[in-house]
């Protein structure tokens, strides 16, 4: 029988995959699967795309996503603001 490489073998380790499955997907946002369901659900992250019978979303456009989420201004929702040296 001849064995084929798993995807993630197939690419340099320095070319990460474009399309990601959705446990993928929840991992590159920090989030657990469930949370990541609604966070898609609520349009807080892109809806994934389907080729043939694969779903899978769009490693940029989480980027662009997480991009827009709320808590990067570095205002008071940061407990680490008011620590000094």
């Amino acid at each position: 029988m001849i064995r084929t490489p798993k995807r993630q073998n197939v690419l340099p380790a320095n070319l990460p995959p474009r399309g990601l499955s959705r446990i993928e997907a929840a991992a590159y946002v920090g989030v657990s699967p469930s949370t990541f369901d609604k966070m898609v659900a609520a349009g807080h992250m892109p809806s994934p795309k389907r080729i043939n019978t694969r779903v899978v979303w769009d490693r940029t456009k989480l980027d662009e996503a997480f991009t827009l989420l709320p808590g990067d201004d570095g205002r008071q929702d940061d407990p680490w603001s008011d620590v000094t040296a």
